[in-house]
Formats: structure tokens, C-alpha cells, sequence
């Protein structure tokens, strides 16, 4: 297993090319001042809807202005994310926040603009057919009619939360760059500097009572910060709060269905089928604690699998691995896998100061997405990368598929791609290997589900309550949330708390940074496992939808993209089937393992 101290050290095979995104910081810098001198050309189609050879002009202008935009976004992000310690990332976000709050300002006029037509002056704008191809997106401006303000309003609103992305960005260089956790005194003698990119890997290979310390001594410096971390999100979900007020929600709950086009009934069914299986959760609490030969779990267990295993994985071996994990949805699937290793799109190897986590990110222009990952040679790491290529392969699909205007899935549709491929790949280990080998593929899909599962629900309500909280004008304190958090995890979980430090799990959970993103995870795995589950059992007909479900763009909608599969996320028995395939699989773990 390679260990790296710095980003200079990992070989140029495991870094990701960003050159098809800019060649360099001069061509960054470039598009820079070509976009900010772009952006002074907007104030010439104010008055825009009023015609539609003008209107036309200006959405062609604006969807290659805002394209370069995101583009900025995401080279400054992926520069900043590859090592906090350099002050060139953040130099080139905070450029390109200035620039795009500019951006926001100048074109805040649009909407109120169009939302001020009447119902038959809207309609008669596509008497101009080259407009059509725009239609999906005026419909979705325009069913906003009720929720957009004056134009002089929508810009001071532009001004006053162009920096709110800021808090994720601090939340995220406190924990991950400013912490020290010290140090860790390893099985054969060696110390390794603990950081949250290897904090999970550490602790698996410690004895459970140094798994307990490890545990605590990383904690108590989460903990000693937690006031910090507790005023980055009371800042941020305050902002949310506030604009949801002025937009006329209300809720910010409300502006969430409202952006989805659900219902509640679709939520309300997710958290029911948590608490109602209950049961189910602690049969797997059961397991774990009888093959980890422990009388109960606590957190510090937590990143123990199910089913220990010291086999490692290169890096080579584990994109051949989830290649093979992936045939089952075609040849043309796997030759866009092929394409994410290929093209160097991921950013495998973790040091000091590089993000922790995982992520895809993508942009409508470019084919290649980009890949951040912590690559610890376990089966984990092999879980993350077929995870993360699951969304890169959908992007590609979306790209071949749609127009620039319609490359994108919103989360509670896109993460139904990355879990598929967490199926897939613990059914390869399960059914084409050793004994050890499908206990371990048992293991990562159990753990996947619980956290993505149940660990989705319980973060998705707490977020809900948090936001409440703040909407009844209260104040989000490292007390409050801790307070929060006990009785979150007492409502889903079958376990009473073990540490005061489980308490603050909300401090490291960046998704709260993402305006009520955690329900996606829960809609989605319980989709991934219907789907996977058809289609290993060789049904064609799941498969070709599914490619068709990968293949939809944005000008249809949530519940339109999953009619495709044949679903409907009011149904609760889609749930409640992801649950049984749950329990089976506990079943054939429990199998596996007495023989």
C-alpha cells in the first residue's frame, strides 16, 4: 500500500487531468476577464420577453455565459479540493464567487421580467418554434410566478447571499485542514498522522479498545470546535430560512416540494417504513454484534465491516474489479466505464490537506466529469469508485442523449446510478468468489444500505427539524444540536447512545451544506435495489429501461424520469421492498457464515 505525504508525491496515472476543463491558470484567468466582460452585455436584453427573436438571443447568450461560469466553478473547486493548503484554491473560488454574484445581479431581471407576462403573451412566445427547444426550462421559470420577486428585489437578494457558499467551504477546511487529530500508534509499531481522508482506515485495523481511544481522541477535536462548526450552519440554514420567507414559502420544507414537484406523502412514506422496521435494523445490529464477537455495538465499531478481511486492493485491481461488476448492464455500459479510467478522471490517492470524502462532479459542456476520492486499498475504496463512476457514466448518457440546457439530473435521481453499481458489485463478489469474498460483498452492500437507508432518513428528518427549529426563530448551538441529534438517533436507530460524541455527528455531514439533499439517498437505494435486483435476475426489459431512465434529461420531470422504471415514489412498497431485500440479504450473510 502506497502512503503519500504530499500531492507532489502521487504519481501523474492517479491524478485527474483537468486540462478539458481549462489548459491552465492562464486560460482560466482568461475565461475570467472574457465571462466578467460578457456579463456587462447583459443589461442590453432587459426588456427581452417582449420579443422572441430578442428573448431567443438572450437565453443562446446566457446558456454559454452561464456554462463558462460553471466551468470557473468547478476548476477552482477541483484546484481547491486537491490541497487545502495552497491558497491558489481558494484565491481562484473566492474570483469566481465575485464573479458570479456579478452574474446573478445582472441577470436577476429575467424572471420577474417573464413571470410579469400573462398567461396568453407566454404562450404566444413559442409561436417562434426556435424557442420550443427552450420551453421546458420558461415552464419551470413560470410556474414560479408566485414565488419571484421585482427585479430590484431579486438583485439585492443576488447581493446579500452571493457569499453563502462560503460556509461549506469553512465548515470544510476547519475539519479537514486546520484540525490536528494527532497521531496514531499502529499494530506494527508505526505512527501514522490522523486525518478525516483516513480516519476510517486507521481504525479498522486497531484492536477495539485503541478503536475506543482513536475514536475519542478524534472526536475531542471535532468537539472542541463544534461551536464554530454549530455557527457555520446556523449562518447558512438562516440564509435558507430568509429566502425562503421572502420568496413567499411557507416553509423552506415547502420550497423543497415545491423545486421537486412532490408531494410530502412521498417523504412521509420514506420515514414511516424507517420506523416501522426498526426491527429489521436490529437484526442486522444482531449479526454484526454475534461475527464481530461483541456483546453490543458501539461507534467506534462502526467502521468495522460486518466481515472483516485484510485483503487489499491496487488501484488497477479495482477498476478491473467493478468493470467486471458492471456487465450485466451491457457492453456499451462498460466501454463508458472504461471511459472514466481511461481519460483520467479520477483523483485516487489521499495526503494532508487534500477534501475528505467522495464525490462526481460534472459539468453540461464537458463529457469527462471529475472524480475526488480518499483511495484506502479496501473494499470501501472499491465500493467509492464504483459509487462515483456510477454518476460519471450517467453524466456521459445525458451528454450523448440531450442538449446542453438538459445534462442534468437533480439528486434524487441521479444517486439511483452510483447505488446501482454498489448492487452489481456485491453481487460479483458474492457470486464469483471465495467463501471470504461473498461474505464480504454481503458486508459492503449491508453497510451501504443502513447508512444510505435508515442513515439517510434519520439525517434527512434531523434536517428537517433543524430547519423548523430555526423557523420558530431559534438558534442552532452545539447544545441544541447535540440535543437534536440524541433524540434523532433514538427515534430511528434500535441502539441507545453509547458516546457523548455520537451526539455530534452533524458536524462533519457536509450534505447539510446541500438544502435537504439526505432524503435522496433513501428514494434512491430503495430504487437501486429494485433495479438491480430485476436485472440480475435477467429481466431485459428492467435493463433497457434503466439505460432509458439513465439516458433522460431535466425537461422531464422528478416523477416523469421515474415513470420510465415504472415507479411511484408515493407508493410505499417501494420501500418496503428495498427493506425485505435487506433482510433477505441478512438471511444469506447469516448462511454463508454458519457454514
Amino acid at each position: 500500500m502506497n502512503k503519500y505525504e504530499t500531492r507532489n508525491d502521487v504519481p501523474l496515472k492517479y491524478k485527474w487531468d483537468l486540462t478539458d476543463i481549462f489548459k491552465n491558470i492562464d486560460d482560466f484567468n482568461k475565461t475570467a476577464d472574457e465571462v466578467r466582460e460578457e456579463i456587462k452585455k447583459i443589461d442590453s436584453y432587459i426588456g427581452c420577453t417582449k420579443n422572441s427573436d430578442k428573448l431567443l438571443e438572450f437565453l443562446e447568450f446566457d446558456t454559454n455565459l452561464s456554462l463558462k461560469i460553471v466551468d470557473l466553478n468547478i476548476y477552482a473547486m477541483l484546484i481547491n479540493d486537491q490541497d487545502l493548503n495552497e491558497s491558489l484554491g481558494v484565491e481562484l473560488v473566492g474570483k469566481i464567487n465575485t464573479l458570479e454574484l456579478e452574474y446573478d445581479t445582472k441577470s436577476s431581471f429575467f424572471s420577474p421580467e417573464l413571470l410579469s407576462l400573462g398567461k396568453n403573451d407566454y404562450n404566444d412566445l413559442f409561436k417562434n418554434e426556435k424557442l420550443l427547444k427552450y420551453k421546458s426550462i420558461l415552464d419551470d421559470i413560470y410556474r414560479y410566478k408566485n414565488h419571484i420577486l421585482e427585479k430590484n428585489e431579486e438583485e439585492l437578494c443576488s447581493r446579500l447571499t452571493g457569499t453563502s457558499s462560503s460556509y461549506s467551504q469553512m465548515s470544510s477546511t476547519l475539519l479537514n485542514s486546520c484540525n490536528d487529530y494527532g497521531s496514531v500508534t499502529m499494530p506494527d509499531g508505526s505512527v501514522e498522522k490522523l486525518m478525516t481522508t483516513n480516519y476510517r482506515r486507521i481504525v479498522k485495523k486497531l484492536p477495539r479498545d485503541k478503536r475506543k481511544e482513536v475514536y475519542e481522541q478524534f472526536n475531542e477535536v471535532k468537539d472542541r470546535y463544534a461551536n464554530i462548526s454549530a455557527g457555520l450552519l446556523d449562518d447558512y440554514v438562516k440564509t435558507n430560512v430568509a429566502l425562503s420567507k421572502i420568496h413567499k414559502y411557507d416553509s423552506t420544507w415547502d420550497e423543497n416540494l415545491f423545486d421537486l414537484e412532490l408531494s410530502n406523502k412521498v417523504f412521509e412514506s420514506l420515514i414511516a417504513s424507517a420506523i416501522d422496521t426498526k426491527d429489521i435494523l436490529k437484526k442486522y445490529y444482531d449479526l454484526r454484534s454475534k461475527v464481530l464477537k461483541i456483546d453490543k455495538c458501539a461507534p467506534w465499531d462502526a467502521q468495522i465491516e460486518l466481515y472483516e478481511t485484510d485483503k487489499e486492493y491496487t488501484i488497477e485491481e479495482a477498476c478491473d474489479l467493478v468493470l467486471k461488476a458492471l456487465k450485466p448492464l451491457g457492453e456499451d455500459y462498460v466501454n463508458h466505464f472504461k471511459h472514466v479510467i481511461e481519460d483520467r478522471c479520477v483523483d485516487f490517492c489521499q495526503y494532508k490537506g487534500k477534501c475528505s470524502g467522495g464525490y462526481n462532479i460534472s459539468s453540461p459542456d464537458i463529457k469527462n466529469s471529475k472524480i475526488l476520492m480518499s483511495f484506502n486499498y479496501d473494499l470501501q475504496s472499491v465500493s467509492t469508485l464504483a459509487h462515483e463512476s456510477g454518476h460519471h457514466v450517467h453524466h456521459q448518457y445525458l451528454c450523448e442523449n440531450n442538449i446542453k440546457e438538459y445534462r442534468h439530473a437533480p439528486s434524487i435521481i441521479a444517486e439511483v446510478a452510483s447505488l446501482t453499481n454498489e448492487f452489481l458489485l456485491s453481487n460479483y463478489l458474492i457470486n464469483n468468489g471465495s467463501r471470504e469474498e461473498a461474505l464480504s460483498g454481503l458486508s459492503n452492500i449491508l453497510g451501504t444500505f443502513e447508512v444510505n437507508f435508515y442513515g439517510g432518513i434519520q439525517e434527512g428528518n434531523l434536517e428537517q427539524e433543524f430547519y423548523k427549529y430555526v423557523e420558530d426563530g431559534g438558534t442552532l448551538t452545539k447544545d441544541y444540536l447535540y440535543d437534536l441529534c440524541e433524540k434523532s438517533l433514538l427515534k430511528f436507530y434500535p441502539n441507545e447512545i453509547q458516546s457523548k460524541y455520537e451526539k455530534g455527528a452533524w458536524i462533519t455531514r457536509s450534505h447539510y451544506y446541500m438544502f435537504y439533499y439526505l432524503f435522496s439517498y433513501s428514494i434512491c437505494i430503495s430504487v437501486a435495489s429494485y433495479v438491480s435486483k430485476e436485472i440480475l435476475s435477467g429481466n431485459k426489459e428492467m435493463l433497457d429501461k434503466y439505460i432509458s431512465f439513465l439516458k433522460t434529461g431535466s425537461d422531464h420531470s422528478v416523477s416523469d424520469v421515474y415513470k420510465v422504471l415504472g415507479i411511484d415514489l408515493e407508493n410505499k412498497n417501494i420501500y418496503l421492498d428495498a427493506i425485505d431485500n435487506f433482510s433477505s440479504l441478512i438471511d444469506k450473510f447469516d448462511e454463508i457464515y454458519n457454514k
